[in-house]
């Protein structure tokens, strides 16, 4: 019989993908990338909108022509009447009236902004009613920023309850590092290409935080499925158990995540780019962005940090280290595994009694320590002591 491809065997969940086994290598890497993000943040920043740096917005008919050619000749203007500032972004957005060109530009005096506006209305043969504009302060983006964070901080609270009280604190640890892990990636991929940051990209920021929430859940429930009693057999550890479940999970997440990486994409690359709905872009660039590191952080780091922090327990090291050591007993011949025909042998070399204690099988729940019996007669009396009284014997 052929051999099934990769995709039958996700789908089965018997790909058997040694995630949890290579944690070492996901933790490097995402140590490496959070590390180019921080000092990204640090050397480049970001680019922020017109919201965050303040600045004026200027709004032109689109009959005017095209919008590269409409913004080539505006800075054109603003070249000669707003004191040599450029135009910062230019869009197609609707309205009531029609398509028009939005551009944004830095902050320039209402001496400026007002010749600015004339010399559009001149240059393209238009109303001076017909040109836009007004200027936005950098405190509304204070303002928003403020309430983003407050906002952050409530969810991450009311998350770390909830993990807490569905699963354990480990893995509410593990899912909350996935989740700001998740952050800094998504920003530092804004920082180090230079996408705009508007209120529409922090709204998605608070959004993608959901979802990656969501991806984690799943595979902490199966994890927590996979390991329920796995102190009570020597098989597997709980680091394979875990990244059993992932196996079992993982074309969940896929599934999950291209669903919903798909309208997004339509909203990005359709909506914003074909049509040329630049309101769109702020919003649909963060979600798909922040969605793909959110299915790659879930499965490469979340389940892997859980059993770092799982193997800290004293009890689950403990069966960590009598499952290893039972495969050893078994590898050397010393021990037969549950089903196998025993084999007689004879052996005149001693018997390790902590590696024969680590070997043998896990006590069973609720089961008592076993000591020596007292070796019992028929009628179940002692021996040595079952004569009757008075040296009557039994007939």
């Amino acid at each position: 019989m052929a051999k099934s491809g990769l995709a039958s065997r996700l789908y089965r969940g018997e790909a058997d993908l040694n995630i949890v086994g290579r944690r070492k290598l996901w933790f490097a890497v995402a140590g490496v990338l959070a590390l180019i993000a921080v000092l990204s943040f640090a050397i480049r920043g970001f680019s922020l909108g017109i919201e965050f740096a303040g600045g004026n917005s200027l709004v032109v008919p689109a009959s005017v022509g095209t919008l590269d050619d409409t913004e080539r000749q505006v800075n054109d203007i603003l070249a000669a009447k707003g004191g040599g500032v450029q135009v910062a972004t230019a869009q197609k957005v609707g309205g009531t009236n029609g398509d028009s060109y939005e551009m944004r530009t830095p902050e320039l005096t209402p001496t400026q902004a007002n010749d600015v506006k004339t010399a559009i209305a001149d240059k393209f043969g238009i109303p001076f009613s017909q040109v836009g504009g007004n200027q936005v302060s950098a405190s509304f983006g204070s303002q928003v920023t403020e309430r983003a964070l407050l906002g952050l901080l409530i969810f991450i609270a009311v998350v770390a309850v909830y993990l807490i009280l569905r699963f354990e604190w480990r893995m509410a640890v593990a899912a909350i590092t996935s989740l700001f892990m998740n952050l800094i990636l998504t920003a530092g991929i804004y920082s180090l290409v230079g996408f705009e940051v508007t209120p529409s990209t922090i709204i998605g920021f608070l959004t993608i935080l959901g979802f990656a929430l969501y991806d984690v859940v799943v595979v902490f429930d199966k994890v927590q499925e996979n390991t329920r009693g796995i102190t009570a057999n020597n098989n597997l550890t709980y680091g394979e158990a875990a990244n059993l479940a992932l196996n079992q999970s993982l074309m969940r997440s896929l599934n999950t995540s291209v669903v919903a990486l798909l309208p997004v994409g339509g909203l990005l690359f359709i909506g914003a780019g074909l049509l040329g709905a630049g309101t769109l872009k702020d919003l649909g660039l963060v979600l798909f962005v922040g969605m793909a590191v959110a299915f790659l952080t879930s499965i490469l780091l979340a389940t892997p940090l859980l059993v770092l922090l799982k193997n800290q327990d004293p009890r689950i090291s403990a069966h960590h280290k009598r499952v290893l050591a039972r495969r050893g007993a078994i590898a050397r011949g010393e021990l037969t595994p549950k089903g196998a025909p025993r084999a007689a042998t004879v052996t005149d070399e001693p018997i390790d009694p902590e590696a024969a204690a680590l070997a043998g099988a896990a006590p069973k729940v609720g089961s008592r320590p076993v000591g020596k019996r007292p070796t019992a007669t028929r009628g179940g009396r002692p021996s040595g002591g079952g004569n009757r009284p008075g040296g009557a014997k039994r007939r």
